[in-house]
């Protein structure tokens, strides 16, 4: 058994964060019915990256919606609409990720579901909150990375600000989303009473940085100092960053800079014994390391470097991190099949229970694949939660 054998999640969510949160519940064991538009289902079935679509959905759909039975419904609709509503009501949790107010103007709103069923656990993502000035703006992610500040900590001094290449946002809003889930699903079981958990996107984005936002509340209000040379981290010296070989390139984390130099034979290094010097004087730090580690390879710099535990790595890209053995032995790599054998090859959850990893079979549903089955199990007053 997986811990969350038995329970039931409805999934109104649509992109990421909402979907994410469901999957990864989906992962722990609980049966997840994502409740689509009848028209189209989730918008991401057609949100491509790279342009890549299999068996009619996105990459994208896929990677998000595994595990999961899909129900299509026009909520306008009464009849549909009371279906669901007997869903809800057998339900320990729901998920839904609109705007301020639409799920209110259809009458799934938090109280609304609360009184068809009491102990359900309420999960709503939003962009911003349901309060403030931002509140009806597109929860969007590069959006809200632009708002939170984020891309100021990105790139080279030199650069304008730049964003994170994923959606962060979105990720880790997910996350927190199902922390709360989680812990709500603890409280309910000692005391029966179900719970509203609220997450958005930009709290996420803001608790993201919760390191430099401390720094910059006790510092003064100092803005972001980044780097102009191979900058990695706004707030920390030299060495950190990346770095050209002769035939790669070389990651460098914190550490003693003379030390770097004694190991890397790089006398010029030896100049800075203070250490607060590797942060205010970290670009000249790092332009006589650019120059210098060019001269070798990664590898060679490495077998001076890691038997000395200096931190230290090489910069895979994907084909590489696919043929590495370190990766090959995490196995985290799965082949998931829809009903009429479609197949596609994704990422597992990264979770181990009792020294099981969790793995599934069961691709992102085909939109309204479940339809008949659920309502023949509703009309029978079957439990839904395995």
């Amino acid at each position: 058994m997986k811990p969350l054998d038995g329970l039931l999640v409805l999934d109104f969510s649509q992109f990421l964060a909402g979907p994410f949160a469901a999957m990864r519940l989906a992962d722990l064991g609980a049966r997840v019915i994502k409740i689509e538009r009848a028209e189209g289902g989730d918008l991401s079935r057609k949100l491509t990256l790279a342009n890549l679509v299999v068996d009619g959905d996105s990459t994208v759909f896929h990677a998000m919606n595994r595990n999961k039975e899909s129900y299509a419904a026009n909520l306008k609709d009464p009849a549909d609409l009371e279906k669901v509503k007997r869903l809800v009501k057998q339900a320990d949790v729901l998920i839904e990720s609109f705007r301020p107010g639409t799920m209110a103007r259809l009458g799934l709103d938090y109280d609304s579901a609360k009184a068809i069923n009491p102990r359900l656990v309420y999960g709503s993502v939003t962009g911003y909150g349901a309060e403030g000035p931002w509140k009806d703006k597109p929860g969007q992610d590069l959006l809200v990375q632009s708002l939170s500040g984020l891309p100021w900590l990105c790139g080279n001094a030199d650069q304008p600000p730049v964003p994170f290449g994923l959606s962060v946002a979105d990720m880790f809003t997910s996350a927190n989303l199902v922390q709360g889930l989680l812990a709500a699903l603890v409280r309910r079981g000692a005391t029966g009473q179900g719970a509203l958990v609220e997450v958005s996107l930009m709290e996420s984005a803001l608790d993201f940085q919760f390191e430099v936002l401390t720094t910059h509340l006790n510092d003064g209000g100092k803005l972001p100092q980044r780097s102009r040379v191979n900058s990695a981290h706004a707030y920390l010296g030299a060495p950190y960053g990346l770095y050209e070989t002769a035939d790669g390139h070389i990651a460098l984390a914190m550490g003693s800079v003379v030390r770097l130099g004694e190991l890397l034979e790089c006398p010029e290094l030896a100049a800075y014994q203070d250490p607060a010097s590797w942060f205010d004087r970290r670009d000249e730090i790092k332009r006589i390391l650019a120059d210098h580690l060019k001269r070798k390879t990664t590898a060679e710099w490495l077998a001076k470097l890691e038997p000395a535990d200096y931190w230290c790595a090489e910069v895979l890209d994907m084909q590489q991190l696919m043929e590495h053995d370190g990766f090959k032995a995490l196995d985290f790599v799965q082949e998931v099949r829809r009903s009429n054998g479609a197949a596609l090859r994704t990422t597992r959850c990264p979770i181990r229970i009792d020294g099981e990893k969790l793995y599934a079979e069961r691709a992102a549903p085909v939109l309204g694949e479940h339809n008949a089955a659920l309502d023949a199990e509703l009309a029978k007053g079957v439990r839904l939660g395995r």
